[in-house]
């Protein structure tokens, strides 16, 4: 071998430890940043006439485990979904409260049974009288403060729509820009990697709030899709539309038109709302909107329907007729059983016994629509309120006759139910999301391994610095003969 070969191996070993030198770098200052992905320095020997020309620098390979990322964000967009929905069923079931609960609505059924057995066993005190509106008023109260935090709850889930939509389609048109720098990059022999780091940071991004799927392009580029199909983007982005509304209350629903759903590309995603763009965080709040808390709605609504039934029964009370309102109104009026929905907001203690608004204790005694006292000493009146409670009866087909205690229980329940479900489903795709993130992490920068690698850089460095030195001397040796 020439010194001008061996000169020509030495400086192009050199340069590519030099490289070397700079990509472990990277990888050991980048190791536990978000999105990084291990770089690996790609070199082969380089041949010119026959001859060895040194060592070529062929490129950086950025090195990552495609499958576990896919998988990763799936699980990612399972577990946004899951703690968005774990999170709303907790605030739901809290408001509600258990039945043993003196605050909840099961609580407040038992204050009242108890407050109505204290007049009925002294039926002239106003005190006792007076009691059991307070303890009605309670209920009542209990009933629409849960039915507003179920409004409230959509209302939240509709908002997180509306901010879901509006970081997916950000989000979109950044790694439509950062597709575009890596393919420019890319032709121009420029290593891209730093840019496709920032991509999967934002791919992370829309991977939590819809799951999708990266399909690699030739040029670097990628396009994106929904785990179910629909297309977030190829070359362009998807557009995708929501209109939040600004006030929902218990009657408006996706199906009537009194909530909007999603569009893509100007067209409607579903008949759903949501088509199939599911599965995430933009899923759950959908489910939450137009199903869980509807249907959560509607047990409270069955329960104040339950209770209005219960007290305008002329076997209850006598004086009550048809057309006429009971101790227990829909707003001012009786009840309409075809009216239901929104009923626990509205329920409330008929002013014909609050002296508050007008009324007088001793329809408790003698009846709702009483036109005058009767004797103070009877307790009839109050004893058949008191059972009225009791009774096992039910005013849907589907729904076992029950107590009105029994009814209150059996919605606590599904609500309980309910939460508990989401909660496991959250520890699960917690657990779930953890292994493959520890996975993932398995396959990125080892710090040992790289400073292993560093060291025989700088051997290897040495080595070739060593050969240029005894080039150096042999040439001065050669000029000085």
């Amino acid at each position: 071998m020439s010194i001008s070969q061996s000169m020509t191996n030495a400086a192009s070993g050199l340069k590519a430890n030099a490289r070397m030198a700079e990509v472990v770098s990277s990888n050991l200052s980048n190791a536990l940043t978000d999105g990084y992905g291990r770089r690996v320095l790609e070199v082969s020997s380089q041949v010119i006439g026959g001859n060895s020309a040194g060592v070529r620098v062929d490129g950086i390979v950025r090195v990552v485990d495609r499958g576990i990322i896919s998988e990763r964000r799936l699980a990612d967009a399972a577990q946004s979904g899951a703690d968005r929905t774990a999170a709303a069923l907790a605030t739901l079931e809290a408001s509600f409260s258990a039945p043993d609960d003196p605050a909840g609505v099961g609580g407040r059924i038992v204050a009242l049974e108890t407050a109505l057995g204290a007049a009925a066993a002294d039926p002239a005190s106003d005190q006792r009288l007076a009691l059991v509106v307070t303890r009605l008023g309670d209920l009542t109260a209990s009933l629409g403060q849960s039915a507003q935090t179920v409004q409230s709850l959509r209302q939240q889930a509709d908002s997180d729509i509306a901010r879901d939509v509006d970081t997916l389609n950000t989000t979109l048109l950044q790694v439509q820009k950062l597709n575009k720098d890596i393919a420019k990059l890319g032709a121009q022999g420029v290593d891209p990697s730093a840019v496709i780091d920032q991509r999967q940071v934002v791919i992370d991004r829309i991977a939590s709030i819809v799951p999708l799927r990266e399909v690699q392009q030739k040029d670097g580029t990628v396009a994106l899709w929904s785990a179910s199909g629909t297309q977030l983007l190829t070359d362009t982005a998807s557009t995708f539309g929501f209109s939040a509304t600004r006030t929902i209350t218990a009657d408006m629903t996706l199906a009537t038109g009194g909530l909007q759903g999603l569009t893509v590309n100007g067209q409607p995603a579903g008949g759903d709302g949501i088509g199939r763009l599911g599965g995430g965080s933009l899923g759950a709040a959908f489910e939450l909107r137009d199903d869980t808390l509807v249907q959560a709605q509607l047990g409270l609504d069955q329960i104040a329907a339950d209770l209005i039934t219960r007290f305008a029964d002329p076997s209850v009370d006598p004086t009550v007729g048809a057309g006429t309102a009971g101790l227990l109104t829909d707003g001012v009026g009786p009840h309409d059983p075809a009216d239901i929905v929104g009923l626990s907001q509205r329920i409330s203690v008929n002013a014909a016994v609050d002296p508050a608004r007008g009324g007088a204790l001793f329809r408790l005694r003698d009846g709702v629509q009483a036109a005058a006292a009767g004797a103070i000493g009877q307790p009839a009146q109050l004893n058949r309120f008191a059972d009225a409670l009791t009774d096992r009866q039910s005013i849907d087909p589907s729904i076992a006759p029950s107590t009105a205690a029994g009814h209150i229980a059996r919605v606590a329940n599904i609500f309980s139910a309910a939460r508990v479900n989401a909660e496991e489903a959250q520890t699960f795709s917690a657990a779930r999301r953890d292994s493959l993130k520890a996975a993932e992490l398995a396959t990125g920068v080892d710090s040992d391994a790289e400073l292993q690698m560093l060291l025989r850089v700088e051997q290897a460095y040495a080595a070739n610095a060593k050969v240029m030195e005894t080039i150096q001397f042999l040439i001065q040796r050669l000029m000085e003969i």
